[in-house]
């Protein structure tokens, strides 16, 4: 019974991550980054922006796939 529902939210986990990763935007930074002008207003306050709380949450999802596949993977249930 636990394994049963420890498989159903690691699969809502699963696509939960592949729905995030896909939602972000690319890491390019462009020709700026050349010269050092790719530090503004924006990529100062990243962490609180929709993207910012993607990148949280992609990590947040990746541990505990992480988790969930080692603990799935001990076969004690």
């Amino acid at each position: 019974m636990v394994r049963t529902i420890l498989t159903v939210i690691f699969i809502l986990v699963c696509l939960a991550l592949v729905v995030i990763v896909l939602m972000q935007e690319g890491k390019s930074a462009g020709l700026g980054s050349i010269g050092g002008v790719a530090e503004t207003y924006w990529g100062k306050n990243k962490g609180r922006s929709m993207e910012g709380r993607l990148v949280k949450g992609t990590t947040v999802l990746a541990v505990l796939f992480m988790v969930l596949a080692a603990v799935l993977n001990l076969n004690v249930f």
